[in-house]
């Protein structure tokens, strides 16, 4: 009732406000229709950013959130295929969506740039990815424009494709009559500017009238500061746009029109269907190619940051590698290829759904070396050596079943499956053999990408101390280098500090997990200096038999140096001079144009002397 109140005075003051100042309806078609977003943030953590990086480069750093890369970063298979190989694919690919009248949509990005993009290194060093690889015969003859092979040492498999935008679009103001809208959720809008489809249910509200088949223009609703001192949407969905003034958040939506598109359904079909592509994106402010069932094996689709952490990683052929928070498994992979599918990948996650993807994509990818186990990441360590498999360290739960021990009759020949694609051969004639008790039931995790695949993940109680050569902690985070990102209002100072505390008991695991001489990587998708170098001065502070490391390649930017005081007086202490050159910060707002990400390092030394 108090929203629905709190709502209906808000329409009230625009009206008003509207009546009182007839100008206001004039307002610049071109400052409307365009998209030009401003990120909020709490205001006591948009102050501790701006003492953190300054103003100005905050500011920078914000803006830079509100979009999406200009190019898709592909990793290759190179267990598969080759770097060369993909490049002819997807330039051929590229070539022929580029032609007029094309029916194929696989791949859609629209213009493209060719420009190069720098790639800042450590001291003066500097490697470029270039769109013209003159050393490589393959230019010439297959490549596209758009694609690239990046040119960092180490990195040749890693292949770019060029994107395009923000570009200025027409909606078709015209004659005082506003463009039919469809507006969308904020969540739904950070997918379309990654190349995404409008689908159901992002949809808020539309205009009236739409049918199948009508040109409309898409615009956001996003959060909204409420009278109480949170956020909210304040709109409720099914609302009929009329494209004046007094229309929920009419000024609110203003900068906020992110494309045009061809509606696949009338407005009474897109709420009244779950789901579904509600609208076909034709005409997009970002132009960033899909790569969705493309190669599929062959490539996978990463951030830049992400591939720099596995090699960061340093894996050996024959090593036990730790993945504690594996989903949805890109470095996981990308680990296994490095080490030539040679030795052992635990891959550990704490959501089911999650694991079974991890181990489609490494069935995908052909990789036999990764192992995969439901497991909380603050439940790593298990000291019960008796309920541990002598063989590899892996504490079990008893009260499962266990597809990879041999005297389960799940188990064909009563021998164990030596591999992903025979452990989802298991769990087809597991889930085979389960479709008489659940004939006509809903799955209870839902529709998914493991639905399709049957199974189940193992569960486990945890691995034994010291068990590992090497511990990768790619942590769960605020996510605050994530991009696009159209809103930021959600986490509080207190917020930012409960992922810290969370970070920090992870670690404490993970340092248990690795052997002396070992490596524990630690990386986060966020610019949270609480959640990237106050961890490093946690760490260092705590366990005086880890040193930071140096990583290779070095492709981001240094880490923060200094310290922050808190209202309350407390203190979180960063990185000291001397030590900003041994991680890695990649900043959104930098020309490498990459997510925000952070990568540290460490050595684990002796542990006796602890």
């Amino acid at each position: 009732m108090k929203k629905a109140r709190d709502c209906l005075l808000k329409t009230f003051r625009r009206t008003f406000s509207t009546l009182q100042n007839p100008k206001s309806q004039m307002e610049d078609l071109s400052e409307r229709y365009c998209f030009n977003p401003v990120l909020r943030w709490n205001s006591q953590v948009e102050e501790y950013f701006t003492k953190a990086y300054g103003a100005e480069h905050f500011t920078l750093i914000s803006k830079a959130l509100t979009r999406p890369s200009c190019y898709s970063c592909i990793r290759v298979n190179t267990l598969k295929s080759t770097t060369d190989t993909v490049i002819k694919k997807l330039s051929t690919i590229v070539t022929e969506i580029g032609k007029p009248n094309s029916e194929n949509t696989t791949l859609k990005g629209g213009d493209v740039d060719v420009n190069g993009i720098e790639l800042t290194q450590s001291g003066s060093q500097k490697a470029s990815m270039k769109i013209n690889d003159e050393k490589n015969p393959i230019t010439e003859k297959f490549q596209h424009p758009s694609i690239s092979r990046c040119q960092v040492p180490g990195l040749d498999y890693v292949v770019f494709v060029r994107g395009s935008g923000p570009h200025t679009i027409d909606y078709g103001y015209a004659n005082g009559r506003p463009p039919k809208e469809v507006i969308v959720s904020r969540k739904c809008a950070e997918a379309v500017l990654r190349g995404a489809q409008v689908y159901v249910p992002g949809v808020m509200a539309c205009s009236a009238h739409v049918e199948k088949g009508d040109v409309v223009a898409i615009s956001v609703a996003v959060e909204q500061p409420g009278l109480d001192g949170g956020w909210s949407l304040g709109i409720t969905r099914g609302t009929v746009v009329q494209g004046l003034p007094t229309d929920p958040y009419h000024p609110e939506r203003s900068g906020l029109y992110i494309g045009q598109g061809t509606t696949a359904m009338s407005r009474a079909g897109i709420f009244r269907v779950r789901e579904g592509v509600s609208v076909d994106m034709h005409n997009r402010v970002f132009k960033l190619p899909s790569f969705y069932d493309v190669l599929q094996g062959e490539i996978f689709l990463q951030n830049l940051p992400s591939i720099v952490t596995a090699h960061a990683l340093d894996p050996q052929k024959g090593e036990r590698i730790l993945d504690m928070c594996a989903a949805p498994g890109g470095k996981t992979t990308a680990i296994a290829i490095l080490m030539k599918d040679e030795g052992e990948i635990i891959a550990a996650d704490r959501s089911h759904n999650k694991v079974m993807n991890i181990q489609k994509l490494a069935a995908e990818m052909g990789l036999s070396c990764i192992k995969t186990y439901k497991l909380d990441a603050l439940k790593s360590v298990n000291r019960r050596t008796d309920s541990c498999k002598s063989s590899d360290s892996v504490c079990v739960d008893a009260n499962d079943s266990v597809v990879n021990d041999s005297s389960s009759s799940m188990n064909l020949d009563n021998e164990k499956p030596s591999s992903i694609t025979e452990i989802l051969e298991v769990d087809k004639i597991r889930k085979q053999n389960a479709e008489g008790r659940n004939n006509g039931k809903r799955p209870r995790n839902g529709p998914g990408r493991n639905q399709c695949m049957g199974g189940r993940a193992e569960n486990s109680k945890g691995f034994a101390p010291n068990s590992f050569d090497r511990v990768l902690l790619d942590a769960p985070c605020s996510a605050l280098g994530l991009r696009p990102r159209l809103f930021a209002g959600e986490e509080t100072l207190a917020s930012l500090k409960h992922h810290a505390k969370y970070q920090r008991r992870m670690f404490d695991q993970a340092v248990q997990l690795v052997r002396p001489g070992g490596v524990i990587v630690y990386s986060t998708c966020t610019i949270n200096p609480g959640e990237n170098e106050a961890l490093v001065r946690y760490a260092l502070d705590t366990y005086k038999f880890l040193t930071l490391a140096p990583q290779h390649p070095r492709v981001g930017g240094p880490g923060l140096v200094g310290r922050f005081e808190f209202a309350d007086h407390s203190v979180e202490e960063w990185l000291r001079p001397g030590e900003e050159y041994l991680v890695q910060r990649f900043d959104p707002s930098s020309p490498l144009d990459t997510i925000g990400f952070f990568i540290a390092k460490f050595s684990v030394g002796s542990k006796d002397a602890e």
